[in-house]
């Protein structure tokens, strides 16, 4: 299938991507795989394998952010976990301002990971009850041999007043602070290390709808403030819209779409992602779409479908999509693995527009029921 021209749109999406080929980008992943054995029996011999991440490619330029969003257990979280080698890659190559993470050594990596932070979900289990947010702080300074007790302690109540805290929480326990507050002191706890990048995993998930939007406004003031790249976990594609300069789309263990967050939400080009942004509500009648449900469940990691994995749960699945995985078709940044995208792009002559009403209005006539029959007419 030929590469899709791009219209103008596309054309101002290419000047970015231009761009970017020209600045390295800060965060390189290409072909990442994560899989994990399925052992059985007395001897826990190898049964099986569930392939949690399988052939993920992606690059984040430095002061961006790229949302990466899907359906619970699709991998989005084991991606952000081995990308800092807190699980291991089975495969694939990650290089971050231009080093093979995966190459390091054990002394080289704890080096590295002073650059590359995480910020994980749940606020009340990621903070150790029975330290003071005083050690929690200090424990990665201390490691890393960054300053001396009073240098430390500066950092520590800079950092504090960066989350919105005072430095009289140094001497409080973690149990004396609301959810809100909790995820602020980890937060703290990995920009008091001055890194590079954080892997944002799902961070607001867990808290109030109306703490959920202070933090969201605090992690966008500190990458302006910092000069932060962000990896943004998350399955609210409200939030990811608002944040991101990329979103990156994840369907069972593999990228299926990614684009520029405004593009991407206007013009989305997968059947997949065409479910999910349907389920968005939206106070702006031009952006409410007609909600699709998608039928049957997501299929195991462990057995994935052969062709497009989409394929058992998409209503626009061809014979080829059973049989052949997509190929990524390339319109000025915006990438799609979809048999059925690609062709819409090609009759539309790379109009991303055309081809994600086409899409949309394929999948609504293809899960359309059959009409009501009409009422009996009366007589009386």
């Amino acid at each position: 299938m030929t590469t899709a021209q791009p219209n103008a749109e596309g054309t101002a999406a290419g000047q970015r991507s231009a761009q970017e080929a020209v600045e390295p980008a800060l965060l390189a992943v290409e072909q990442l795989q994560t899989h994990f054995p399925i052992r059985k029996g007395l001897l826990r011999r190898q049964v099986g394998t569930v392939r949690a991440v399988d052939g993920v490619s992606f690059s984040i330029p430095r002061g961006q952010t790229l949302g990466l969003v899907g359906e619970s257990g699709c991998g989005k979280t084991t991606v952000g976990r081995s990308l800092l080698r807190l699980i291991e890659p089975t495969g694939g190559s990650v290089r971050f301002a231009g080093r093979d993470v995966r190459g390091q050594s054990r002394a080289e990596l704890r080096r590295l990971r002073r650059r590359m932070q995480i910020v994980f979900q749940d606020p009340y289990g990621s903070l150790n009850p029975r330290m003071k947010v005083r050690s929690i702080l200090e424990e990665g300074l201390v490691i890393h041999g960054m300053g001396d007790r009073a240098t430390r302690l500066e950092r520590m109540a800079a950092a504090l007043e960066r989350t919105g805290l005072a430095a009289a929480a140094l001497d409080r326990y973690p149990h004396e602070f609301s959810g809100g507050q909790r995820q602020r002191i980890a937060i703290a706890r990995a920009v008091v290390l001055e890194p590079e990048f954080l892997v944002l995993d799902e961070p607001v998930s867990a808290l109030d709808v109306s703490i959920q939007a202070q933090v969201i406004n605090l992690l966008a003031e500190l990458r302006q403030e910092l000069g932060l790249t962000y990896l943004f976990i998350s399955h609210d594609l409200s939030v990811v819209e608002y944040l991101a300069d990329q979103v990156a789309v994840m369907y069972l263990g593999r990228i299926v779409e990614s684009a520029p967050a405004e593009q991407l939400c206007r013009q989305p080009l997968h059947p997949y992602t065409q479910a999910l942004f349907s389920a968005v509500p939206s106070v702006e009648p031009s952006r409410r779409r007609q909600r699709i449900v998608l039928p049957g469940d997501v299929p195991s990691p462990s057995r994935p479908p052969s062709g497009c994995r989409f394929h058992p749960r998409c209503p626009l699945a061809e014979a080829v999509c059973r049989e052949v995985d997509p190929p990524q078709v390339d319109l000025a940044g915006h990438r799609v693995h979809c048999h059925v995208a690609g062709r819409e792009l090609d009759r539309s002559g790379g109009d991303a527009t055309a081809a994600s009403a086409a899409v949309a209005a394929a999948i609504i006539a293809a899960t359309a029921g059959p009409a009501a029959p009409s009422p009996p007419r009366s007589d009386a």
